[in-house]
């Protein structure tokens, strides 16, 4: 059985950060592979801790846009 979760990765200096939303786990990598690779292992581990009885249904649609805040005056 397997379950679909959102993640998303950011780069950050040399790193990319991998995060899915779901389930709060988080992982890097120097590569968007490796960080991915990564995530996938911690998100493996997380599920093998803490078991499937309450895990976070997946989510639907999924929107991503840029949101620009002012800062200072």
């Amino acid at each position: 059985m397997s379950k679909r979760f959102t993640a998303v990765t950011t780069k950050e200096d040399k790193w990319y950060v991998a995060h899915c939303i779901g389930l709060g786990v988080v992982s890097q990598g120097r590569t968007i592979e490796e960080a991915q690779r990564n995530l996938k292992e911690a998100a493996d581990l997380y599920i093998e801790s803490f078991g499937t009885e309450d895990l976070p249904e997946g989510s639907g649609e999924v929107v991503l846009y840029p949101l620009e805040v002012g800062v200072g005056a």
